[in-house]
């Protein structure tokens, strides 16, 4: 036992840093989308930190960073209890310590939720240092790094094989020296999810803190609650949509269960995209543009896709050139990212950490060349 130890409150820490978007209370912290982070340097032989947890159906996972390196991933429980981040540490040396959120925030659960009350510790706060960069990513599964962890055979949907830590949005924003944030929901889209359901949509929560969530519990959060933009802005947005979108064409009709109405993106007789929905997923595509200009004011904005296929490319392509010329706005570009292949792929189908490694590498080189 070591007597040392004391508690802190969180909101009573001067030098704490948070990732991610948050409504500003601390009283507790909570994390709602992944890679959000607490972020310490602590100089101590000891820390704990307490967490309170809560689910219906998907649990939490987190993953402790050390001096830029993982070295813990674990389940987290429902209830509220002490977690040990390191013990037996030299006392002297100074640890950064980033204990991060692994699995996306969870629109099929409403009681699902992270929160961290305080820390315990028998060393003291340092400052922790801002990085030069800030980068936002905007996404689907791909971004919200399901499959990115776990054997290929894999194919149960549960909140395990989803990694905040062995994605590229953490490999880009590591090898770039950035801050990151990341908003991202699987199966979702720029105008129709996977199954045809309009409302998930990404573009449709962007302004709020965490909007896609739903339930009591996550509306006292404060969820949906407006985004303050200016309280964090980017020096680059990195979109990866569409994926889903094209997914539509080939999956049955989904009905609104409350207004009974039909969707479905269609296919023509031979195969190819049927012309008035590709309009409509280009029109959504332009507006969703409009809206990241206008929250992010100086931001290079890059539609990054191709880890899944590429056949929605040309209205991709389409999308952001009309906005170009209805803008003016020349610092928005498409970048296509390496396919996923059989030596890449990781579970559920999805691109592992090879494929994620190789899309940071083709991305990072990009955004050395924008933001230099």
């Amino acid at each position: 036992m070591n007597n040392k130890l004391q508690v802190y409150a969180l909101a009573d820490l001067e030098h704490v840093k948070v990732h991610g978007r948050t409504t500003g209370n601390l009283s507790p912290l909570t994390l709602f989308w992944t890679g959000s982070a607490v972020e310490l340097n602590v100089q101590g032989t000891e820390l704990w930190v307490e967490v309170e947890v809560n689910y219906e159906i998907y649990e939490p996972w987190i993953s402790i960073v050390m001096n830029g390196v993982p070295v813990s991933r674990q389940m987290v429980t429902a209830g509220r209890y002490w977690v040990p981040v390191f013990r037996g540490m030299n006392a002297d040396r100074v640890k950064n310590v980033r204990i991060v959120t692994e699995v996306q925030a969870m629109n099929g659960d409403p009681g699902c939720s992270l929160q961290f009350h305080a820390v315990r510790t028998d060393g003291t706060f340092q400052p922790v240092k801002d990085k030069p960069y800030r980068i936002e990513f905007i996404g689907d599964s791909i971004t919200s790094g399901e499959g990115a962890i776990g054997a290929k055979g894999e194919e149960d949907w549960i909140p395990m094989w989803f990694s905040a830590i062995h994605n590229y949005t953490a490999m880009t924003a590591a090898a770039m020296n950035a801050e990151y944030r990341v908003i991202s929901q699987s199966g979702w889209g720029v105008l129709t999810s996977w199954d045809n359901n309009p409302h998930a949509n990404i573009p449709a929560y962007y302004e709020q803190v965490c909007g896609l969530l739903t339930g009591e519990r996550n509306e006292a959060l404060g969820a949906g609650a407006p985004y303050d933009f200016e309280s964090w802005q980017p020096d680059a947005v990195v979109v990866n949509l569409g994926t889903n979108d094209g997914g539509a064409f080939y999956s049955p009709e989904w009905t609104d269960p409350a207004s009974g109405k039909i969707y479905k993106q269609r296919l023509n007789e031979d195969g190819t995209y049927h012309t008035e929905d590709l309009e409509a997923f280009e029109e959504a595509s332009c507006q969703f543009l409009i809206t990241l200009r206008k929250n992010n004011n100086h931001a290079h904005i890059i539609w990054v896709y191709g880890m899944l296929g590429i056949p929605m490319m040309p209205a991709i392509y389409r999308a952001v050139d009309a906005y170009v010329k209805l803008t003016g706005d020349r610092k928005v570009s498409v970048l296509q990212l390496p396919n996923t292949t059989a030596e890449t792929v990781g579970s559920r189908s999805h691109p592992g950490v090879l494929a994620h490694e190789q899309a940071a590498e083709a991305l990072t080189g990009y955004l050395k060349e924008l933001l230099a």
